[in-house]
C-alpha cells in the first residue's frame, strides 16, 4: 500500500489517479494554462491579484512520515541527471551549447533564473524552446481551434453523455467556482474542460494580466535581442497528445481532477519548490509515492500516457535538436522533467556522443 500524505486523505481513494492528473499539469501546464486563460480572459484581465496557495507535500511528509520521505529521496538520488537545471553540451567541431530545464509558470521566482543560466542565455546565438509558436500563442491557438478534431467532441456527443450523473455534478461544481457554466463546455473534449479546472487561480490571473511564463519570456527576449529562435515541436503535436487520448481516459482524468480540488494547488506548490531547489529528479518519485493505488486499467492508461507525453517526446526532441547543437552556441530550454532519467534528454544526448555536464 502506498503512503498517502494528509492532504490526500481528503480524497476518495477508490476514484483517484492523481499521478495522471499531476503528470498532465507538470508537463503541459504552459499549454493548459494558456487555453484556460484564453477562454477565461475577460474575467481574469481585470481581476485582483490572487495569492498562490498550496501546501508543500515534502514538508508535510518530513513532519509526518520521515522514513517514507527518506525512501523517496533515495530513489530520487538514483535517478540519473536529476539534480541540475543547467547543463553544458560539448561536441567536437562546435562551440559549446546549453540545456536548461524550465518550469512553464509565471511565478516570479521561476522567472528569476540563476546567474549562470542567464549568462548562458545572453551569450547564445540561437535560442531553442519546445515550440517557437509561443511567441504568438493567440494566433497559434486560433488556428488550432479551426480543427475541431483537436478540441471538440464528435457529432451527438456531449460532456453530459460521457459522464455519469454523480461525476457530472462534481465537474459542474468546480466549473461554477471558476465562473464557467456547463453549457459553455458541453461540446468540448474533456481535456479542454480539464484545462479550465487544473491550473491554479493565481496562475490564470497572472496570465490574464499579460505576464509571460518562463519559456515564452525566453522566446520573446530572444527575438527582441536579435537572436535566432527555433522550436522542437509544434503546438498541434502537443495538443494531439491530449486529444489523442481515448475519451474514457480523458473523462476519467477530468473527473478525478475535479475531485482532487485544492490538492492541485499543493501539487503546484510542491513542484515549484523542488524546481527552485534544482531537485527535478525527485518530482516523479514523489508523485509515484503519493499516488493512490488504482485498478489495472488506470495503471495501463497512466503508462501509455507517460510514454506518449514524456518518453516519445524526449526522443523526438533529441533527434530534432542535433543539427542545432552541431551548429553550436545554442541555449535549449525545455520543461525540466524532460531532462532526468534513463530516457531523459541528458542521457539521450550522451548516447549520441555529446559530452553533457551539469552546471551547479
Amino acid at each position: 500500500m502506498t503512503f498517502i500524505s494528509p492532504p490526500l486523505e481528503r480524497i476518495q481513494a477508490v476514484r483517484i489517479n492523481w499521478g495522471l492528473a499531476a503528470a498532465v499539469v507538470l508537463h503541459l501546464i504552459f499549454l493548459l494554462s494558456f487555453v484556460a486563460a484564453l477562454l477565461l480572459a475577460t474575467q481574469r484581465a481585470n481581476a485582483q491579484d490572487v495569492a498562490c496557495r498550496g501546501e508543500n507535500l515534502v514538508e508535510i511528509m518530513a513532519r509526518d512520515n520521515p522514513d517514507r520521505l527518506a525512501e523517496i529521496r533515495q530513489k530520487a538520488a538514483a535517478t540519473p541527471n536529476g539534480d541540475s537545471l543547467l547543463w553544458r553540451i560539448e561536441h567536437a567541431g562546435a562551440e559549446p551549447s546549453w540545456l536548461y530545464g524550465t518550469m512553464h509558470a509565471t511565478d516570479p521566482r521561476v522567472l528569476e533564473m540563476s546567474d549562470a543560466a542567464r549568462s548562458a542565455f545572453d551569450g547564445a546565438q540561437t535560442i531553442v524552446v519546445e515550440s517557437s509558436e509561443i511567441t504568438n500563442l493567440e494566433g497559434a491557438m486560433a488556428s488550432l481551434m479551426t480543427d475541431p478534431s483537436l478540441t471538440m467532441l464528435g457529432a451527438g456527443e456531449t460532456l453530459q453523455s460521457l459522464l455519469e450523473e454523480a461525476d457530472l455534478a462534481e465537474v459542474e461544481t468546480v466549473l461554477k467556482q471558476r465562473g464557467v457554466p456547463i453549457t459553455f463546455v458541453s461540446r468540448m473534449q474533456p481535456w479542454m474542460v480539464f484545462s479550465l479546472i487544473s491550473v491554479p487561480e493565481c496562475e490564470l490571473v497572472r496570465r490574464g494580466k499579460g505576464i509571460s511564463f518562463l519559456d515564452k519570456k525566453l522566446a520573446d527576449d530572444a527575438l527582441e535581442q536579435g537572436k535566432s529562435l527555433k522550436g522542437l515541436e509544434t503546438l498541434k503535436e502537443q495538443l494531439s497528445v491530449l486529444s489523442g487520448l481515448p475519451l474514457d481516459v480523458q473523462a476519467r482524468l477530468l473527473v478525478d481532477t475535479a475531485t482532487l480540488g485544492d490538492l492541485l494547488e499543493d501539487v503546484t506548490a510542491t513542484m515549484t519548490e523542488l524546481y527552485l531547489d534544482g531537485q527535478v529528479g525527485m518530482i516523479m518519485p514523489l508523485v509515484e509515492a503519493t499516488t493512490i493505488e488504482t485498478d489495472t486499467a488506470d495503471t495501463g492508461a497512466y503508462a501509455e500516457f507517460e510514454k506518449n507525453l514524456v518518453l516519445k517526446r524526449n526522443h523526438t526532441m533529441a533527434e530534432r535538436v542535433l543539427p542545432i547543437l552541431d551548429e553550436g552556441n545554442a541555449f535549449v530550454a525545455v520543461g525540466a522533467l524532460h531532462l532526468p532519467g534513463e530516457e531523459g534528454l541528458v542521457a539521450l544526448l550522451r548516447d549520441r556522443g555529446y559530452t553533457v555536464t551539469a552546471v551547479r
